[in-house]
């Protein structure tokens, strides 16, 4: 019944989750997930708000959180914009500051989401291949005689590779391209890399996007939000307030916010996690496997004398999920989420094993 589509729906190429299996005693490390949970306080402030004023709406402004985020990037309030999980945020980006001339720059081997959102709003992209070591090159990123970027966008971190770029180089680009917005996309910056949120006060061509999903373990509560100056975020708002004006929930926002808050929480969880990624990758390096480095909750790994496909396979038929990629020149990698302390014993023992067989 495919005749009732519109015509943009037939060239579609949807974008693909991380798989979200319904196993038991299930160790899950496909989808860089947090191990450890939220902020209590977080959890508190959505206890508290699930009362009688849910058959209200939302503030449709966000004007707390904006105003919390605000405070602990030290930016300005009207620099700030929130959105339902930072997919939303990007999709908003995508329609209301990435579409030009010039089409929009992006690595080959990047969050798969951003060629998706190519086809729906119809830009042009331009696919720029990862170094030899899977790392993003700065030069690639500038004008030359042969064209110059109509819009720049790259994860940093970078992913599924989790090799960071430093500052230095994403302000070369930002730099370089005063005619193009450049967005970073930071959902895993709390892991070890530098954020460029502090050049945006320097540069009018900066966005920077963050989300809730990661470094503070809300995932299922869906919130983004991106920081860049005035003039962008009015574009940002503009498309959202004719799209959905209401995107975060009561309880999203209670819990956002909160979550802002707890500033030790935050910071202490996201140190465990550094410190069993760091363990777990000295553990696969003695195993043989060629580990590429890391900023992120995760880690991406191949080893030299067996297929990633197998060993993922060989993972999953003991209770233990991780990704793999299918596309070309990442065909023999896996993704793996850094779990608890636990989990990570188990991969590396598991893993062991099959090494031996």
């Amino acid at each position: 019944m495919s005749q009732y589509w519109s015509p943009v729906v037939h060239n579609l190429t949807p974008y693909v989750p991380g798989e979200q299996p319904k196993l038991n005693n299930l160790i899950k490390l496909n989808t860089n997930e947090h191990p450890w949970g939220p902020s209590p306080k977080a959890l508190e402030a959505i206890q508290a708000a699930t009362n009688d004023n849910l058959r209200l709406y939302p503030d449709p402004n966000s004007e707390q959180l904006k105003a919390e985020l605000a405070r602990h990037h030290g930016v300005q309030v009207s620099e700030v914009f929130v959105g339902n999980g930072s997919d939303e945020v990007l999709a908003h980006a995508f329609m209301a500051l990435l579409n030009h001339p010039g089409g929009l720059w992006f690595p080959d081997i990047t969050y798969s989401f951003y060629p998706v959102y190519c086809e729906l709003y119809g830009i042009t992209p331009r696919i720029l291949p990862l170094t030899a070591d899977f790392s993003i090159n700065a030069d690639d990123y500038l004008p030359t005689d042969s064209g110059r970027a109509g819009a720049i966008i790259f994860p940093n971190p970078n992913a599924p590779t989790g090799r960071p770029l430093p500052l230095s180089e994403i302000e070369r680009i930002v730099a370089g391209n005063p005619q193009a917005v450049v967005l970073i996309d930071e959902a895993y910056v709390d892991f070890g890399a530098e954020s460029a949120v502090k050049l945006v006060a320097r540069y009018p061509n900066l966005l920077v996007a963050h989300t809730f999903s990661k470094s503070r373990s809300l995932a299922g509560l869906r919130v983004g939000y991106a920081i860049g100056q005035a003039h962008l975020i009015e574009g940002l708002e503009r498309v959202k307030n004719s799209f959905n004006s209401y995107p975060l929930d009561r309880l999203a926002l209670a819990g956002a916010v909160a979550s802002v808050q707890d500033k030790e929480h935050f910071t202490d969880s996201c140190a465990k996690v550094i410190a069993v990624r760091e363990n777990l990758i000295t553990d696969l390096t003695a195993l043989g496997f060629e580990v590429l480095p890391s900023a992120a909750n995760f880690i991406f790994v191949q080893h030299p004398k067996r297929a990633g496909a197998e060993l993922t396979a060989k993972l999953r038929e003991q209770a233990i999920i991780v990704r793999h990629f299918k596309q070309a020149r990442i065909n023999n990698f896996m993704r793996i989420t850094i779990g608890t302390p636990e989990q990570c014993r188990a991969l590396v023992e598991a893993l062991t094993i099959i090494l031996e067989s």
